[in-house]
């Protein structure tokens, strides 16, 4: 949803009027999203190899084609995006079945599976990443890559230079864990803390996103380990906290991969093992080329090799910082105004 909600930002700006067009589930994400007008379309998925979920999918997927195709006729929008997603799918099949343009932007570095249906059908595609696995060659060909938008707090962490530990200083380590798959990393990162030397330990200021049932035993391995830390479930001030971290380790979803480019920030990634189509993995190949990224696969990560990887990393200022440049070097702080620029080209013809 934040895509779209950057992109319809940065149309706001420009005298566009917005119509958001998503089904309830997308919907309860969407209360900040600043749309002139809101519909919600029938929409539903189902797994491969399920005939009677795939039947009812495409049923409701038809009433929200029928419906969206209705008010659009009523309303004449210039021009319709999809972010991917089965909700995307009723108004872009709506659109092109009405001759209207249409752009699709896909935010990870392997196309999705409704975007992979859509991409020979819209006008135009738009993507976060330099390649797109699992795209053809034609697709690939006309795919403009603009980056993913960030929020604007993030976006201003481009202009802030990286400053690495200082000698003696505080060493500041973030931990995000991402919302699905978050155990691993909530019970083993603090474990791998826990056996790092005491030197480095002593230094350790640790900030960490963690399921709520994991708390209190993170909390008690860093009371044990003496680390000061501080562990929460969400954390609102992302973009201060993300400011001040000398080494941010998380999943390689797109927002994060693309955030940590723009903050310009050093990391240690884990993709998610089951992520559709192992996209965190071609996510978190954007930062490893740069050397902007340590990345561990989950079938290889143990307690002994992450505090191995942490302790080589953490006592290296001279490396962090040309990570902190190779993150920098990749970013794509402009991704909003980059897809506004090819929605109203793809509107006005």
């Amino acid at each position: 949803m934040f895509p779209a909600q950057a992109l319809a930002e940065a149309l706001i700006r420009r005298g566009w009027r917005i119509l958001l067009a998503t089904d309830d589930r997308g919907a309860l994400y969407a209360d900040k999203f600043p749309a002139d007008v809101r519909i919600s379309l029938a929409a539903a998925t189902a797994k491969p190899g399920d005939p009677l979920g795939m039947m009812k999918a495409g049923v409701a997927v038809l009433r929200g084609t029928l419906q969206a195709r209705s008010i659009f006729k009523r309303m004449d929008p210039a021009v319709v995006v999809g972010f991917g997603g089965y909700p995307s799918l009723p108004s872009l099949l709506a659109a092109i079945s009405q001759g209207r343009p249409t752009v699709i932007h896909e935010q990870n570095a392997v196309l999705g599976r409704v975007n992979r249906f859509l991409a020979p059908r819209v006008g135009e595609v738009a993507c976060a990443f330099p390649t797109l696995e699992m795209a053809g060659p034609k697709v690939k060909a006309r795919a403009h890559v603009v980056g993913n938008p960030v929020r604007p707090e993030i976006r201003a962490l481009f202009d802030q230079p990286y400053v690495p530990p200082q000698p003696g200083g505080p060493i500041r380590l973030l931990i995000t864990g991402g919302s699905q798959g978050a155990r691993l990393l909530s019970e083993l990162t603090p474990e791998a803390i826990l056996r790092l030397p005491e030197d480095i330990r002593a230094r350790l200021e640790v900030q960490q996103q963690t399921r709520k049932e994991s708390m209190d035993g993170a909390r008690r391995v860093y009371a044990n380990a003496l680390v000061k830390a501080e562990v929460a479930p969400f954390f609102r001030d992302m973009a201060s906290r993300l400011a001040a971290a000398h080494l941010v380790i998380g999943r390689a979803g797109a927002s994060t991969v693309c955030e940590l480019a723009v903050a310009g920030k050093p990391s240690l990634l884990v993709p998610l093992k089951i992520a559709a189509d192992d996209h965190q993995r071609f996510n978190a190949k954007l930062l490893a080329d740069a050397d902007a990224a340590a990345v561990a696969l989950e079938d290889e990560l143990t307690v002994d090799s992450l505090a191995g990887a942490l302790n080589a990393l953490l006592r290296d200022p001279a490396w962090l910082t040309r990570m902190a440049a190779g993150a920098r070097s990749v970013a794509r702080p402009d991704a909003a105004e980059k897809l506004a620029d090819l929605v109203e080209r793809t509107a006005l013809g």
